[in-house]
């Protein structure tokens, strides 16, 4: 059984279908990339699995039962969180303490709370800015932040919106590297990004949308000679290699 399996998913505003008769399935230890061209639905399928969004027809099932239209922090209590590709840090707090709320999902008492927090940014490189305030961290570390926040929740499957996007090569090498550890401690991943070289070097399986349906399923290798998919991205500042 797939640990997550997409049926049909559908979403639509008006007239227009931002997410068409999706289907794929996620197995337990993989990572799927999700790529496309801006508005081709990544992030409506996103919000459509994590419910901060309601498909207009067809189910999401995770470990076999189906969460469409639960709400989102009955789904991640299930084990299933997101980040954002707009960072929801609060600025004012420090690192240590954005982190704990996230950990409130799971340990109530604030010790215990603190300890998961603190364990936490340890693995993900950030012990030494926990009593930093938020405000004060660089681009990379807030979306190591944002992942930090995601992971304190002890998800099962975590999925990463655009997490590489933005920064420099050295610092998209160092985030594969900690994405990749991530995954060795025991959890699934699906990640939508525009960096080729963080989604080809992660991903078992892509998917590839454009106008929200998919147009491709399959290795990384095959995604740059198939000819749907060049098709998709002319226009597009994109290099698929």
């Amino acid at each position: 059984m797939s640990l997550l399996e997409v049926q049909g998913l559908t979403r639509s505003f008006g007239g227009l279908r931002a997410v068409s008769n999706l289907s794929f399935a996620v197995e337990r230890g993989s990572i799927l990339g999700i790529i496309g061209p801006n508005g081709a639905g990544k992030t409506t399928t996103f919000s459509l699995i994590s419910g901060f969004d309601r498909p207009s027809a067809g189910e999401v099932l995770f470990k076999g039962e189906r969460i469409t239209g639960l709400s989102p922090d009955v789904i991640c209590l299930r084990g299933l969180t997101r980040t954002f590709q707009i960072m929801q840090a609060f600025p004012k707090l420090t690192v240590l303490q954005n982190v704990m709320i996230g950990a409130y999902a799971r340990h109530r008492a604030v010790s215990a709370a603190r300890s998961h927090a603190t364990e936490v940014l340890r693995k993900l490189g950030m012990a030494a800015r926990v009593e930093e305030q938020a405000r004060n961290l660089t681009l990379a570390d807030l979306k190591r932040l944002e992942i930090a926040k995601a992971l304190a929740t002890s998800p099962e499957l975590l999925l990463l919106d655009e997490v590489v996007s933005g920064l420099t090569p050295t610092e998209v090498e160092e985030l594969v590297g900690l994405i990749r550890n991530v995954r060795a401690g025991g959890v699934t991943i699906i990640m939508i990004e525009h960096v080729m070289q963080a989604i080809m070097a992660l991903s078992d399986t892509i998917v590839v949308l454009h106008h929200g349906e998919k147009i491709f399923e399959g290795p990384p290798r095959q995604v740059a000679t198939n000819p749907a998919v060049v098709q998709a991205y002319l226009g597009e500042e994109l290099a698929l290699a």
